[in-house]
């Protein structure tokens, strides 16, 4: 009868050191992966953060306006300010959407301005302002280091600030707008960003049908009416005999 061997105590431990020698090496391997996932991750929702404020931003000053406003205070401010002189960059522009139909005007006020670590975009409901009007924010971008702005004049020379200082009367419909927006941002973990916006020259923004028209078109409509009238009252008076 032959005899069975089994596997002797030496032998079970080295076994069980292997096997957990190859444990440790796995969940390793598996941890850097979802490691690796999870920075993917968060690289590609703030690289997704980052087009929609570059888009936001491209929208914005794209549809620039020539519109000073007038501040809670009733001094004027001139349609685009900003630049190392300011606080962030603030300007009017059209093309301020209204798929609900409400009564109010397609401009709008915008501002970007750096916040601690943060950069914020703030929206007025009105143009010109009064004592009580709050702006509404929201964050579009975090981990700000740095945001810088300059501008691109008639003559091709870049501000550091808008309106040029040789050019602040005080008025605001005086100074016009620049021809380009360069825009610089340092960020956390991705550095420096730079993006160049065209400004439009000349805008003019859409205007409502004056109220004359509708006017002149309930006119054409009596005018025919009393006209149509007129007419019946002659076929009568031709079919009217006359007794001597």
């Amino acid at each position: 009868m032959r005899r069975q061997r089994g596997f002797t105590l030496l032998e079970l431990l080295v076994s069980l050191a292997i096997f957990a020698l190859i444990g440790a090496m796995a969940y390793g391997g598996l941890q850097q992966v979802l490691e690796q996932q999870q920075a993917t991750e968060v690289q590609s929702q703030q690289l997704a953060d980052l087009q929609k404020s570059y888009r936001i931003m491209q929208r914005d000053l794209e549809q620039v306006i020539n519109r000073g406003i007038r501040n809670q205070f009733g001094d004027p401010i001139e349609a685009l300010v900003g630049g190392s002189g300011y606080d962030g960059i603030e300007f009017s522009r059209a093309g301020h959407a209204n798929p609900a139909g409400f009564l109010r005007s397609d401009l709008q006020r915008v501002a970007y301005v750096p916040d601690q670590d943060t950069l914020l975009r703030r929206t007025w409901r009105v143009l010109d302002r009064a004592q009580d009007t709050l702006p509404d924010e929201e964050v579009l971008v975090e981990g700000l280091q740095q945001f810088t702005i300059r501008f691109l004049d008639d003559a091709d020379e870049w501000r550091d600030n808008w309106p040029p200082q040789q050019t602040q009367t005080g008025d605001a419909d005086v100074t016009g707008l620049p021809r380009a927006a360069q825009v610089e941002i340092v960020l956390d973990d991705v550095g420096t960003l730079s993006w160049v916006f065209l400004l439009p020259q000349n805008y003019i923004a859409s205007s409502q049908a004056p109220a004359g028209g509708n006017n002149g078109g309930g006119n054409a409509e009596d005018g025919a009416d009393d006209g149509g009238d007129g007419n019946n009252e002659g076929d009568g008076d031709e079919e009217q005999e006359v007794t001597p």
